[in-house]
């Protein structure tokens, strides 16, 4: 491969790493990625924050493959050991948040749709689409959500994000859960009040406990995990009320609604699901993308976290350069090395899709 891909990939990585980017305030990275296509010969189009191209070649009458990744990123923690946005580098990483997640993904599959692109010949028997996105982070209304509902509607696609450039082939879903159990408030030197507290614990009991009988081929169990509890003023006073917070990883057997359904039914807490759309998702074996990742000897696995995957209905993998392991840390990172592999990694895994 001509080596400007994967250097333009590296430089352009630099420069947009150092444009805060924090979701929901991605205008000027937004503004700099559309200059940035269009003196490349391509003709984006902006929907709010978020960054659309079709190929050249677009004929309707073919099948679509979407290229996709977020440009926005998290705040940085304070933590840092360096200006988050100083573009630190050496000659093997490049510093900065946003950098490894999804920045690296970002450049990538822009050099990737260039190369198909600017190829003299059509290399491919499907069309290709761009699609940079905004508001990821946050899952806002104005991200992934608004771009779907104004583009040509894509077969399937590529999720950029940090995998070490395996393929997800499916990710759980994110149900959060704030539990609120009432009792009754008394004094505690007396036999009075109901206490929130254990009623509470009877609810957390059961969910220790509980098992969800449909178990998953492919993701396995669901998995539900109480992860903040909070209860009582003082220490004489029994608590009238004990709130606690449930983080649950759906698999694709149970819906979110089926799910409540099924808490609500078993526990006397009051219950109020934050979101009921991060649902998971999952490919089924022998779609052209899981066929491209077995043809290029990528190792396939279930995803534990949610990406903008969740919003698109239909097939997809998620994949890309760095490790989700530096994802919202301080001192992000990613290797320079990860970048350009993204690159070839991408433009081989599109040239093994048959669709």
């Amino acid at each position: 491969m001509d080596n400007r891909y994967l250097n333009g990939a590296v430089e352009l990585l630099r420069k947009i790493v150092s444009i805060p980017s924090i979701s929901g305030e991605e205008s000027a990275v937004s503004d700099y990625i559309y200059k940035y296509l269009e003196s490349n010969g391509l003709c984006p189009e902006r929907i709010a924050n978020n960054i659309v191209v079709y190929s050249k070649r677009y004929n309707p009458s073919r099948r679509t493959l979407m290229l996709n990744s977020h440009m926005d990123t998290v705040k940085p923690v304070s933590a840092y050991s360096f200006d988050p946005y100083a573009t630190g580098t050496d000659d093997e990483r490049i510093f900065g948040v946003g950098s490894n997640d999804a920045g690296a993904s970002v450049v990538s599959l822009i050099h990737t749709f260039l190369y198909f692109e600017e190829q003299e010949k059509d290399l491919l028997p499907f069309n290709l689409m761009l699609l940079i996105s905004a508001e990821e982070e946050t899952s806002g209304k104005n991200g992934i959500i608004l771009a779907l509902k104004n583009i040509k509607r894509p077969d399937c696609a590529i999720v950029g994000e940090p995998t070490c450039m395996k393929t997800a082939v499916g990710e759980r879903g994110l149900l959060v859960v704030d539990a609120v159990a009432h009792g009754v408030c008394g004094h505690a030197a007396r036999n009075e009040g109901v206490n929130a507290i254990m009623i509470a614990f009877d609810d957390i009991a059961w969910l220790r406990n509980y098992s969800f009988p449909q178990v998953s081929e492919r993701m396995g169990a669901v998995k539900c995990s109480v992860t903040q509890i909070e209860a009582g003023t003082q220490h004489n006073v029994v608590p009238d009320a004990c709130k606690f917070v449930i983080d649950i990883r759906p698999t694709d057997r149970y819906t979110n609604p089926e799910i409540m359904e099924i808490l609500k039914a078993n526990m006397k807490s009051e219950l109020k699901a934050r979101s009921l759309t991060n649902r998971s998702s999952i490919t089924p074996e022998g779609h052209p993308l899981v066929e491209a990742a077995l043809s290029c000897g990528v190792e396939t696995y279930i995803s534990p976290t949610t990406s903008d995957w969740m919003r698109m209905d239909f097939p997809a993998v998620k994949m890309g350069p760095g490790d989700s392991s530096r994802s919202h840390r301080a001192d992000e990172f990613v290797y320079v090395d990860e970048v350009r592999g993204g690159v070839e990694g991408y433009v081989n895994f599109v040239s093994k899709m048959k669709m």
